[in-house]
């Protein structure tokens, strides 16, 4: 999706670039990272599961030392031979979630704590939601957020739970899934059905296919729901300004990723 979306912003705004995929082996990460000066390429997305490996590859820009804390990064440009990197998912995120729910004194359940979990968990953080919880099947990832959010954070509540009944979704105002679980057809929804109600706002950070099982059960019990496409978008606005220094065409990229999904 994201080819589509940045091509057709390149092509209305007159760019002579390209966006394509890259499929990179973990043991040619470096030299691929270590060669972009060298390479015509002005800038990379990183998606799962490097948003992590390439922080030690990257510098940053002083208004953007939080990264350090986060470990996650989805955006790099190659200024002058230098590697920049950004997180665009936190602000995405944000964006997006802003247009469907206002977050601010939510209680939270989060399941999932990779990359884009970290991205998340700041970004509800930083918008005031009132608790979070998180459940990884690896609890020391969850860990992780839990001790990267306090660290920025210091009086907030973040706690993690060794079992997913545990979080406590019955008592929630928003759930979010931050797994990969949906994207296959014959993916399990990662809840059970009798934890969802009417009171929550479920988001899902896949967004293809368009309404994971998840966010049909969610449906079912009468909450109200979300996929990832408009995260993806907002993300992806952010990146292209970032490489181009032009404003994102949010129209047409907007209309590109439909396009795509279709």
């Amino acid at each position: 999706l994201s080819p589509a979306m940045h091509n057709a912003a390149f092509k209305a705004l007159e760019i002579n670039a390209e966006y394509k995929l890259f499929e990179v082996k973990p043991e040619e990460l470096k030299s691929f990272l270590n060669n972009l000066d060298k390479s015509n390429i002005l800038g990379l997305n990183v998606t799962i599961p490097y948003k992590e490996k390439v922080f030690g590859f990257v510098s940053l820009e002083p208004e953007n030392s939080y990264l350090r804390q986060i470990g996650a990064i989805n955006t790099v440009i190659n200024k002058n031979g230098q590697l920049l990197g950004y997180n665009t998912d936190i602000s995405g995120f944000s964006k997006h979630l802003k247009e469907n729910i206002d977050p601010a004194n939510k209680k939270v359940a989060i399941i999932g704590a990779g990359g884009a979990a970290r991205a998340v968990s700041f970004a509800l953080a930083k918008s005031a939601v009132k608790e979070i919880s998180i459940f990884d099947i690896d609890n020391s990832k969850s860990e992780n957020i839990r001790k990267m959010i306090r660290s920025l954070f210091a009086d907030f509540l973040i706690s993690v739970v060794n079992n997913i009944d545990d979080l406590q979704i019955k008592n929630k105002d928003l759930l979010i899934n931050a797994t990969p679980l949906g994207m296959k057809p014959r993916d399990p929804c990662p809840i059970e059905e009798r934890q969802l109600h009417k009171d929550l706002f479920v988001y899902d950070l896949v967004y293809n296919p368009a309404e994971t099982n998840l966010l049909k059960l969610a449906k079912k019990a009468g909450a109200k729901t979300s996929n990832g496409l408009g995260m993806l978008l907002y993300q992806g606005m952010q990146s292209f300004e970032i490489w181009t220094g032009k404003p994102a065409p949010k129209e047409v990229m907007q209309k590109a990723l439909s396009g795509a999904l279709k």
